[in-house]
């Protein structure tokens, strides 16, 4: 799969959170050309702040994989740039790409993954490779619509700041 249907994929997971009314962020997690795992993020309807699409996504290609070796790299797609805690748990899962849609101004983790340096005890900790950029108009109009919809509630706020980054 190429980036651009990786963050295509991630970009329709986010439209089915948006339905179930969620913010609209999308993940998915490949490997050898299969998506292996799929999330948007669950804010609201499980109240929690530790539901990120690109972390609820990485579990569960983590409860499928477990220590057994990869055959492959496992590459992660979101439709915005993972925050500092996604990013590290893509370093704990060893995710060797990551490609995203929108900049996140406020919390997203490339800057922290461009000037990062491994540590000698533990080498394989380091970020993947982020690519970001890809289809930025189709997740600004998601952004747009989420915004439109809820326009005095926090998320529907932040989501009007995204749509206009």
């Amino acid at each position: 799969m190429t980036p651009d249907s990786l963050v295509q994929a991630a970009l329709a997971v986010a439209e089915d959170g948006m339905t179930a009314g969620e913010m609209p962020i999308g993940a998915v997690l490949e490997m050898n050309g299969e998506i292996i795992a799929t999330a948007y993020t669950r804010d609201v309807s499980l109240g929690r702040r530790l539901v990120h699409a690109d972390l609820l996504a990485m579990t569960e290609a983590d409860q499928k994989l477990g220590w057994t070796p990869r055959p492959g790299p496992l590459r992660l797609a979101v439709n915005l740039e993972p925050c500092l805690m996604c990013l590290g748990a893509a370093m704990a899962l060893k995710v060797t790409d990551i490609y995203y849609a929108l900049d996140s101004p406020a919390d997203g983790g490339s800057a922290v993954a461009a000037t990062w340096k491994p540590h000698p005890d533990l080498p394989w900790y380091q970020p993947p490779h982020i690519t970001g950029g890809l289809h930025q108009a189709e997740a600004r109009d998601q952004f747009h619509r989420y915004a439109t919809a809820h326009p005095d509630t926090a998320f529907g706020r932040w989501a009007a700041t995204l749509a206009t980054s």
